[in-house]
């Protein structure tokens, strides 16, 4: 006999900018008494479907797990084994790694339908990519978190965004500017190297005009030197 577990809907904010890319979108799946079907759909607040959103599923204590990618309805399948507790990841508009436990039970035939609710952020920080100091020079720390987006652009075909550069005030505010230009430009550039189309993506440096914290501390300053992400299109 099937059993199927109820939903669970979570409110979340999620990011999609996961690196690896799952094949099993929406299709009909057999559980077994080994691997269990997990049905996913995702929905934001207005409703509509997004295509192309990662979502991971960890078993507990692993470091690794399936992946699965929204299509045009929202909803991907998996095939995944069963008798574990899952980790399902993502992460939201503060760019945080959120976890929600799937349970499920071993010996059984199981259809998992698991739903999110959520809001894409319009804006959002690379929290991970950094410059040589007072250059705009990438360091290979950053590379990581690029290529992410890289592979979210390229499967989300139709996505454009604007990335933005920002500075502390420490210095001269034309020197602040003209850094901050040369930032968002050299991570304009990584993107277009790595396959995506210029026109897809814009940049714009705002130097020290729009300041996410005070510059009186170390920790406000360093806040204040981002890069970010501003959805256009999708």
């Amino acid at each position: 006999m099937t059993r199927n577990i109820s939903d669970i809907k979570l409110p979340i904010v999620l990011l999609a900018a996961m690196l690896v890319f799952h094949t099993g979108y929406t299709q009909e799946l057999t559980p077994t008494y080994t691997e269990a079907v997990l049905n996913v759909t995702v929905v934001s607040e207005a409703g509509s479907p997004p295509v192309g959103d990662t979502i991971r599923f960890v078993p507990e204590g692993a470091e690794d797990g399936y992946y699965g990618v929204t299509d045009e309805s929202g909803k991907f399948s998996l095939l995944i084994p069963n008798n574990k507790t899952y980790e399902a990841r993502f992460k939201n508009s503060q760019n945080q790694i959120q976890k929600a436990s799937i349970p499920l039970p071993g010996n059984e035939k199981i259809v998992f339908d698991f739903k999110l609710n959520y809001e894409l952020p319009r804006v959002y920080t690379l929290d991970q990519v950094f410059f040589a100091t007072g250059k705009a020079i990438l360091t290979a720390v950053s590379f990581k978190e690029l290529n992410e987006l890289v592979e979210v652009m390229k499967f989300k075909t139709e996505m454009k965004i604007e990335i933005g550069g920002h500075t502390d005030d420490v210095g001269e505010d034309s020197a602040n500017q003209r850094l901050s230009e040369s930032r968002a430009n050299a991570v304009r550039n990584y993107l277009i190297k790595n396959g995506i189309e210029g026109d897809r993506v814009s940049a714009r440096g705002y130097g020290e005009t729009k300041p996410v914290a005070y510059n009186t501390t170390p920790e406000g300053r360093q806040k204040n030197r981002r890069t970010e992400v501003r959805i256009l299109s999708q």
